[in-house]
């Protein structure tokens, strides 16, 4: 019988009962309380009427409802799907329709914003961060495989939203590497989990991760407001924190003022960032503020996540996101998908598109086999295109962009990391992002948004001139754009997608 996430995480919870197993608004929980809590939902949905094969489609918040329905489900042979409500009413029409969910669980927030249009399609439940669901009557569906876990929805580069299916061996796979791969990790750490449940980084790596290898998770609803995850840092207190990096910026901008400790940093064990790329510049403000780095790993929804990570502070190589954790086999491709003469399996040197395997990677898209064909290759869709450009160096993973955000201008390549690392370089610039604007005669250029650190003064032309100093010409962006802030998505990640919309609307 193939293992299963329920009695992993069910057994790692037992054989660690003697201590409390989550921390959530402000108090510990104890293991049985825990799975008290799986044990209601279980019931719940058994009198609902939900059978082996069935998915609830989840709105909410953190909280111990999370891992606890989820266990439920599972038990029950059914997969767990989390939804972001902020993903607009369209979106999770479509997303929801061709999940083909039992029922919609939701928190009476999301019900407020988005739960009359969908309650009038779909049963739906209502359920409080740690309170039992209400009672409900779902819908059957066409039933999925019971080895079916979880299905996400992702944006992927063009909007249009996307399920991704994983398995409880995907999962598996996936926490024990990790887990293997960090040398520090050890039962009992107490990990934060702020980040959001419908992304991948978050829900296996804060969640589902810990649970299953024994270790505890400090809590909090969601990053904004702050406070509170911060306060779960000190009084938890947490061992282990995996984020993206707007999070860290915003913590380590919060000890600059003085409004968080810098010990609560400090005494953690492994400070880990994801999701996207992390300034540069933050490594060198956690090394002044908190005497201690931030580590970078790399993963897609499609992998469960995660494909890389550095594996302690002794192992770092600043700039890159480590090497690709074992259970994946790896291959660099053309842009055209071609293989690159010459290039080995597993190279440890080289450069090209990202191709993996492995029992991480998601067999495909959920019914849908075009999108499938698109981005999977192989016999058995067994090989699966990142979609990233990266450089091995020494067996350590650096990613030079995506492929949709290389800018080719006049011929040449221009990768929006290196650029934005240089200008970044400038006392007065915070955070830099590149991105390519169509032109007539060279295809593309490089256009820049800039935000200003707090208090500091620029011009275009002083960037401008600082980037023309240190770049070659057709790397130099042509245009800058100072903003406030930049438009984000659930997770807190840049959508360079819209800024490219917005620098094509203006034109040249």
């Amino acid at each position: 019988m193939n293992e299963r996430l329920e009695q992993l995480i069910e057994a790692s919870i037992e054989a660690h009962k003697d201590k409390p197993c989550i921390w959530w608004d402000g108090v510990w929980r104890s293991s049985a309380d825990f799975l008290n809590l799986v044990d209601s939902c279980g019931q719940i949905l058994k009198d609902a009427g939900f059978g082996r094969g069935q998915r609830p489609v989840v709105m909410m918040n953190n909280g111990p409802m999370i891992p606890a329905l989820s266990l439920a489900v599972w038990r029950l042979g059914g997969a767990f799907c989390p939804l972001n409500v902020a993903a607009g009413q369209r979106s999770l029409t479509e997303t929801i329709s061709l999940i083909e969910p039992f029922a919609v669980v939701m928190s009476d927030e999301v019900r407020a914003n988005v739960g009359e249009a969908l309650q009038e399609q779909w049963p739906c439940a209502i359920a409080a961060p740690d309170k039992l669901l209400s009672p409900f009557k779902g819908k059957t569906g066409s039933p999925e495989s019971d080895d079916l876990a979880v299905i996400f929805a992702t944006s992927g580069t063009t909007g249009n939203p996307k399920a991704v299916p994983l398995t409880h061996g995907n999962f598996i796979d996936n926490c024990r590497n990790v887990w293997k791969t960090i040398d520090c990790l050890k039962p009992g750490d107490v990990f934060l989990t702020v980040l959001p449940n419908f992304h991948s980084f978050g829900y296996t790596v804060t969640n589902i991760m810990p649970l299953m290898m024994g270790g505890r998770l400090a809590m909090v609803p969601a990053f904004l407001p702050p406070q509170p995850a911060m306060r779960a840092i000190q009084e938890a207190p947490v061992d282990v924190v995996f984020a993206v990096p707007a999070i860290f910026s915003y913590m380590l901008a919060s000890v600059e003022r003085g409004k968080f400790p810098a010990e609560a940093l400090t005494r953690t064990k492994f400070l880990c960032a994801g999701g996207d790329r992390l300034n540069p510049k933050l490594h060198e403000q956690a090394l002044h503020l908190i005497n201690k780095d931030i580590v970078e790993g790399y993963g897609l929804t499609e992998t469960t996540p995660v494909v890389a990570v550095n594996p302690s502070y002794a192992a770092h190589h600043p700039g890159t996101v480590g090497p690709v954790i074992p259970g994946y086999t790896y291959k660099l491709r053309d842009r055209e998908g071609r293989d690159i003469p010459g290039s080995p399996l597993n190279p440890k040197e080289g450069e090209g598109v990202l191709w993996v395997k492995g029992p991480s990677v998601t067999h495909g898209y959920f019914r849908a086999p075009g999108l499938t064909a698109e981005r999977f290759d192989g016999e058995n869709h067994e090989w699966f295109n990142t979609g990233d450009y990266i450089r091995m160096e020494n067996g350590y993973v650096k990613i030079l962009d995506r492929v949709t955000d290389i800018i080719i201008v006049g011929g040449f390549n221009v990768y929006p990391q290196e650029v934005e690392k240089v200008l970044a370089e400038h006392p007065a610039v915070q955070t830099a992002i590149v991105v390519g604007v169509p032109h007539p005669t060279n295809g593309e250029i490089p256009e820049a948004y800039i935000q200003r650190r707090e208090g500091a003064e620029l011009t275009e032309r002083e960037l401008i001139k600082f980037a023309k100093e240190r770049l070659a010409h057709y790397k130099v962006p042509r245009r800058v754009e100072f903003v406030d802030e930049f438009p984000l998505s659930g997770t807190g990640k840049i959508l360079r997608r819209v800024l490219r919309e917005q620098a094509g609307k203006k034109g040249l």
